[in-house]
């Protein structure tokens, strides 16, 4: 049962990588298209059978409904990053182990330096109640 759930989660991360990737082909060609659509538009062309404001008024409508689109596909691709960094943070277990690792290494060193400068200061403090004891004693004898 253990295997087939570790064999279910690659998939399932592999399924949500190529959603990811297809969202990402989306949402840029989504944007390429309108741009072009957008710069087609600014092209002028002979006398039709529309007026040239009514093309006009219909050229600047097509331009915002394509520069909305624009917007809403840049807007999906800041949410897809955000998607990404959320998973790349909460899904990233060898990097948050290797961070754990390097944390307790650090903490372990501090906590030796720290332990050899007590020892150190313990010795300190012991040589000198040593000869603090040996001062107050021989004065005393005499």
């Amino acid at each position: 049962m253990a295997s087939a759930q570790q064999r279910a989660l690659p998939q399932s991360k592999e399924a949500l990588l190529k959603s990811y990737n297809k969202r990402l082909k989306d949402d840029v060609k989504s944007m390429l298209d309108n741009f072009v659509e957008i710069i087609k538009l600014g092209k002028v062309e002979d006398e039709t059978q529309v007026s040239r404001m009514t093309q006009s008024g219909q050229d600047m409508f097509e331009m915002h409904v394509r520069a909305a689109n624009i917007v809403r596909a840049a807007e999906s691709l800041t949410k897809l990053i955000s998607d990404i960094k959320q998973y790349l943070i909460l899904n990233d277990f060898p990097s948050l182990n290797d961070a754990i690792t390097e944390h307790s290494r650090q903490s372990l060193g501090a906590q030796q330096e720290i332990d050899k400068k007590l020892t150190e200061l313990k010795d300190d403090m012991a040589r000198d109640l040593y000869e603090l004891e040996d001062e107050y004693y021989s004065g005393l004898c005499k």
